[in-house]
C-alpha cells in the first residue's frame, strides 16, 4: 500500500482507489509516497516501488486464476524463463 498522508501513528494508505489506516510503530514513521507491506493494517517493512509492483502483479495473479484463469506468466515476468536461485544465505562459502 502506498502512504498518502498521516494519522497521529498512523499512515493513510491507499490501494485499488480505498483508503486505509495502517499502524506504523514497528516500522517508524514513513514519507509520503513510500509502500508498505501490511498484514492485518499493520506495517511489516518499508518496501522499494520494484517490490510493490511485484506484490501487486502476484495479488492480480492470484485474482484471476481464483476464476481459472491460466495466462499469468506476464505477471511473473522477473520469474519466467530463468533458473530458480537459491538466497545468498544458503549459498556455498567458499
Amino acid at each position: 500500500m502506498q502512504v498518502s498522508g498521516f494519522n497521529g501513528d498512523y499512515a493513510i494508505c491507499e490501494r485499488d482507489g480505498e483508503h486505509y489506516l495502517i499502524d506504523t510503530q514497528l516500522v517508524g514513521k514513513p514519507q509520503r509516497g513510500d509502500w508498505l507491506l501490511t498484514f492485518l493494517d499493520t506495517a511489516r517493512e518499508i518496501i522499494s516501488p520494484e517490490h510493490a509492483a511485484q506484490i501487486q502483479d502476484a495479488l492480480q495473479a492470484l485474482t484471476l486464476t481464483l476464476p481459472g484463469e491460466t495466462n499469468i506468466d506476464h505477471l511473473f515476468a522477473d520469474l519466467v524463463n530463468r533458473e530458480p536461485q537459491l538466497p545468498e544465505f544458503l549459498r556455498a562459502q567458499p
